[in-house]
């Protein structure tokens, strides 16, 4: 059966349990941060599925990396246990684990809104911070 979803996939729910990050946004997720890894935290460069970042947001985050003094590192496969996302009547909030060179598992999160969109879905970033 060729149209069967995998079983381990992770599907975008719409409900108001705190629940996985959907597998549909990970490969999404993953290129934002490998642009903040290359210092590109407007991602001018481009990534599918996302809205422009603002100057104002870009340097935030910026500012955010260089006062936790850490090395970002692109995302690793763990990174999807403990990052959640919740429905909020017409988006998701998504909370994404990130990991730096130092301490690997850190206490940073990248904070996006995930709209439902034709087709797929719009990333929104919001931020970067320790929750």
């Amino acid at each position: 059966m060729k149209n069967m979803a995998h079983s381990n996939e992770v599907l975008a729910l719409k409900n108001e349990a705190e629940g996985p990050i959907p597998t549909a946004w990970r490969e999404t997720l993953s290129a934002i941060v490998e642009g903040f890894v290359a210092g590109d935290y407007r991602l001018e460069r481009g990534v599918a599925n996302v809205a422009p970042v603002s100057a104002e947001t870009a340097s935030h985050i910026r500012e955010y990396f260089h006062d936790y003094g850490a090395t970002l590192v692109a995302l690793p496969d763990a990174t999807w246990g403990p990052s959640v996302c919740i429905w909020y009547g017409d988006h998701w909030d998504a909370l994404v684990d990130l990991r730096t060179q130092e301490e690997g598992h850190s206490d940073l999160v990248l904070h996006v809104r995930v709209i439902e969109a034709k087709p797929g879905f719009l990333i929104q970033i919001h931020l970067v911070y320790v929750p």
